[in-house]
């Protein structure tokens, strides 16, 4: 399927949305972000070995941003999720290693999960009180976090590149472009593997808010639909994004919006799009930073878009210098006519 609308307007700046920055941006690039879900607390992991914490206070058409605490890993952190009562975040990254940090509740962090290689993904599943956390040594293991061995250690058939949960769906995409469903009421066995409908490698996955599908990203600019009911396999499909012309560039975060449920994509181009996938609608295209966009992620009510403005590794180490290209993260106050699903024509069809 062709491209929902024409390419975003390309702008030579990190700003060209005028987001509002967030003050104290790590100082090499930011691989996570998450907001809690219960307060307007956002967390960043980066590449200097941080997890770092700010307050972010909206008032109106504007925000501000307070840096609140932080703490180090030992190695580039990678992924970061918050508990469902919003006190607690994990983080997990090259030290291979998740810690638990009770932030809101001044306590100190410590190591709560371990694997043999990184740590990709992590995800708090309040409905098991259990930690997920999924790495490069093709593994998926569930945490009790008050004991120091897994509770159950699942063999990936690759090393995991994404992960989403929404319980009772699970969904993690490994290398090789595997796509590995669960049905967390019966966790210990894949409940579904797919090979993805992306031709390329897969950057992120997103459950639909109904549980009864997921988005996948690729490198290759496109994103699929896919919806887990054999009978709805007609309603699959994909879609070309993020690209310019001859220019592909990857998709790297979807983010479904809380309340209205339509997505966000935000992509190594330096754009972040807007969509509604039942109208198979671009809602809104954003001009273009000057640098790639890792990650995103909407606040618990979806006022905020926050995404991170810097490299993305896409081309290597050898094309990394933090000194020449700063980290930016950018807050876009979202309007409803952005992220609301327009209403579909009448056809007159019963």
């Amino acid at each position: 399927m062709s491209a929902f609308g024409s390419p975003a307007a390309s702008n030579s700046g990190h700003n060209p949305n005028k987001s509002v920055e967030v003050v104290s941006p790590p100082g090499d690039s930011v691989s996570s972000l998450c907001f809690s879900p219960k307060a307007n607390f956002l967390v960043a992991t980066s590449w200097d070995n941080q997890v770092r914490c700010w307050e972010i206070a909206r008032n109106g058409l504007t925000a501000g941003s307070v840096p609140k605490a932080s703490i180090s890993h030992d190695q580039p952190v990678l992924c970061s999720a918050w508990k469902d009562d919003g006190t607690t975040v994990f983080s997990g990254g090259c030290d291979k290693q998740v810690k638990m940090w009770p932030l809101l509740l001044g306590g100190q962090p410590v190591t709560v999960a371990m694997h043999d290689a990184p740590v990709k993904e992590v995800a708090w599943i309040p409905e098991m009180n259990l930690l997920a956390t999924g790495s490069w040594d093709k593994t998926l293991k569930y945490w009790d976090t008050r004991q120091s061995n897994p509770v159950h250690t699942q063999q990936l058939p690759d090393r995991c590149y994404a992960l989403t949960v929404l319980h009772p769906l699970m969904v993690v995409g490994t290398a090789d472009r595997n796509l590995v469903v669960f049905n967390l009421q019966n966790p210990q066995t894949e409940f579904k593997r797919i090979v993805s409908p992306l031709k390329y490698q897969t950057r992120c996955v997103a459950a639909f808010p109904d549980k009864q599908g997921f988005l996948v990203g690729s490198i290759e600019g496109r994103v699929g639909v896919h919806h887990l009911d054999d009978a709805q396999q007609n309603k699959n499909f994909t879609f070309k994004c993020h690209r310019d012309g001859n220019d592909i560039y990857s998709v790297n975060a979807i983010n479904f919006h809380p309340v209205h449920h339509t997505f966000a994509t935000a992509g190594s181009d330096g754009a972040f799009n807007f969509w509604d996938k039942d109208s198979k609608q671009r809602l809104k295209a954003m001009s273009r930073c000057n640098q790639p966009i890792p990650c995103s992620a909407f606040n618990n009510d979806g006022s905020i878009f926050a995404h991170s403005v810097c490299y993305d590794w896409g081309k290597g180490a050898e094309n990394h210098n933090p000194a020449m290209a700063k980290s930016y993260i950018l807050l876009h106050l979202t309007q409803e006519s952005e992220v609301k699903a327009k209403p579909r024509a009448n056809t007159g069809r019963k």
